[in-house]
């Protein structure tokens, strides 16, 4: 990915969006690189409120 080659320390350079359930920004993550485009939750509570709320 061009973004984790341009980064230099800077974080704000990174992309970010919002989580889907508490609306807290998420910056990009080495671990997230290959499904960027498919990251929904800021973390694994959000994602279990997001299946609760659901239900």
């Amino acid at each position: 990915m061009e973004t984790a080659k341009a980064f230099r320390g800077n974080k704000s350079a990174l992309p970010s969006k919002p989580c889907v359930q508490c609306g807290r920004a998420m910056s990009w993550r080495k671990a997230w690189a290959k499904n960027w485009a498919e990251v929904r939750y800021c973390s694994d509570r959000c994602r279990a409120d997001a299946k609760r709320s659901a239900a």
